[in-house]
């Protein structure tokens, strides 16, 4: 845990992601990056400079009509002492069988974004932490690259002005294996995502891309994360 306290102080020190007062709500789903963020940032609280608070809000996409049991992360929060916001939604149905979405990743975060800024603001709080990782990060700008052709990333800090939130990434400067690994010693619990497509994504396929290029080109996703910061590329 230590370890990753420290990339996260190194991400949320150099980006200026936390103030004095803040309140943090943070994006929940179940998976092992955002319930590794909710412990580290959690355990943050007890000594970084400025007070902060934070608060679990999860969004239940309800796929097939059947609710999730999030009972175990609700149980680390009460462990953790933090407030654990469950919202159930319909964002399934809506997706899958009301539009039938050929393409349904995009609809979806648009949605669930929409939603958790909403719950957020209900929440009283200022903030959203998100559990993209460095990965998430390479493997967006190659993304865009190879989809769009345009060289962009989601950025380590971004204020909603609609909204009055602004979303920090603590876990930008963390690997997705060490988080893997840390949540296997720590015995964090994890939710299974119960999406239909989940594995069989166009971010799954970029994911697998740099796998195969990652033994010629190591330390490939650091070099990306790292182009990133040298071009000052979306905030980075």
């Amino acid at each position: 845990m230590q370890k990753l306290l420290g990339q996260m102080r190194c991400a949320i020190d150099r980006y200026d992601m936390i103030q004095e007062g803040d309140r943090i709500a943070v994006g929940v789903s179940g998976g092992k990056d955002s319930v590794a963020l909710l412990a580290g940032l959690a355990a943050l609280r007890r000594f970084y400079p400025a007070h902060f608070t934070v608060t679990a809000v999860t969004l239940d996409p309800c796929f097939g009509g059947v609710e999730t049991d999030y009972s175990a992360i609700a149980l680390l929060c009460e462990e953790l002492g933090v407030a654990y916001r469950l919202r159930r939604t319909q964002l399934g149905s809506i997706i899958f069988e009301t539009r039938k979405e050929k393409n349904p990743c995009s609809l979806c975060a648009r949605m669930r974004r929409g939603m958790l800024h909403d719950e957020a603001k209900a929440a009283g709080c200022n903030k959203i932490a998100l559990g993209h990782h460095m990965d998430d990060a390479a493997e967006t700008l190659m993304m865009n690259l190879l989809g769009g052709g345009t060289i962009e990333c989601f950025a380590p800090v971004s204020y909603l002005s609609r909204k009055e939130l602004t979303m920090i990434r603590p876990l930008i400067f963390s690997r997705e294996r060490e988080i893997a690994s840390l949540a296997v010693r720590k015995q964090l619990p994890t939710v299974k995502s119960r999406c239909p497509v989940d594995g069989a994504t166009h971010r799954q396929r970029v994911k697998e891309l740099l796998d195969t290029l990652e033994p010629q080109y190591a330390p490939l996703r650091e070099k990306l994360v790292g182009a990133l910061q040298r071009g000052r590329i979306s905030g980075w």
